[in-house]
């Protein structure tokens, strides 16, 4: 690419400055600092890669078809987020890495509010299809205390890679809340996590495809734990020995949330007695532990 001359140079840097000047008057200071660094930042990349008219048409072509896909139950903005990294850098900004509490990622596109309740040891599945899985943990803030009445919402796909929005017929499977009892413990049913492709029929998918992307994730089971007076955690645990540890497509996994699931032969009695009808099943653990709203952090 030809070297930029003087002149050229002048008249790019005076733009850069115009455009920050006239955001100088903004009356909030962060949305200052945000629209202005987003300016310098911006036009940095364009003057790096002297991006074409024709390439900022796709991009414009791009961005509106992301919009028009983008529905109550599919969030196309949040996969590019997710796919670009900027979902987990943004995680990781704003949930320092610390060796006392649980390590947070990314939301994902499928979260619902209102999920339905289900009492401790209850069936998050909800008749969706796959192996059962028995979940148990605990909930504590970081000098051990257990948290009770800690509400947990929990979300996951089916075997068949699908939660149950995308089905578009109004029926809730594969999601609930429920809540720690008084020693800050938890458990229930729900299915053993399989791998799945995040939804790639769209701009999203297309950019993955154009890149020579997968748009699988590893296999996975999403927490959300809300507590007064501890901060709210997002987060989700990961298969031990799932291939696709290394290669998730929105980048989420963090090795501390990577956990053995203990597959049982059909016959094995469950932790509560349930019949599962000669099917075989696994379990696993996840103890939680959530900071506190505004403490001192201690590195890992």
């Amino acid at each position: 690419m030809a070297a930029t001359t003087d002149r050229q140079s002048q008249v790019e840097d005076e733009l850069v400055r115009t455009v920050l000047a006239s955001f100088d008057s903004t009356p909030d200071p962060r949305l200052k600092q945000l629209m202005q660094a987003l300016v310098r930042h911006l036009h940095a990349f364009l003057r790096e890669v002297r991006l074409t008219e024709a390439e900022w048409q796709q991009a414009i072509d791009f961005l509106t078809a992301t919009g028009h896909i983008t529905t109550g139950n599919r969030q196309e903005f949040i996969l590019l987020s997710d796919v670009l990294g900027a979902s987990m850098q943004t995680i990781n900004l704003n949930h320092e890495a610390a060796a006392d509490v649980t390590e947070a990622t990314v939301v994902g596109p499928f979260f619902v509010d209102g999920s339905p309740e289900i009492p401790l040891g209850g069936d998050m599945a909800f008749g969706a299809p796959g192996e059962p899985c028995w979940v148990e943990g605990s909930v504590t803030d970081p000098d051990g205390n257990p948290v009770p009445g800690a509400r947990l919402e929990v979300w996951e796909a089916d075997e068949d890679g699908l939660y149950d929005v995308q089905y578009g017929d109004g029926h809730t499977a594969g999601r609930a809340h429920l809540y720690t009892d008084d020693q800050g413990s938890y458990s229930f049913w729900g299915l053993t996590p399989t791998p799945y492709p995040i939804p790639h029929d769209g701009p999203v998918g297309r950019l993955l495809d154009s890149t020579g992307r997968s748009p699988m994730r590893a296999s996975h089971l999403h927490f959300m734990a809300v507590a007064p007076g501890l901060r709210t955690l997002v987060t989700h645990i990961f298969v031990e020995g799932d291939q696709l540890l290394d290669s998730d497509a929105v980048f989420g996994v963090k090795e501390s949330l990577v956990k053995q699931f203990e597959r049982q032969a059909a016959g094995i009695p469950t932790p509560d007695g349930r019949d599962l009808s000669g099917r075989s099943w696994s379990r696993v653990r996840f103890d939680i532990v959530l900071r506190p709203q505004s403490s001192p952090l201690r590195s890992a």
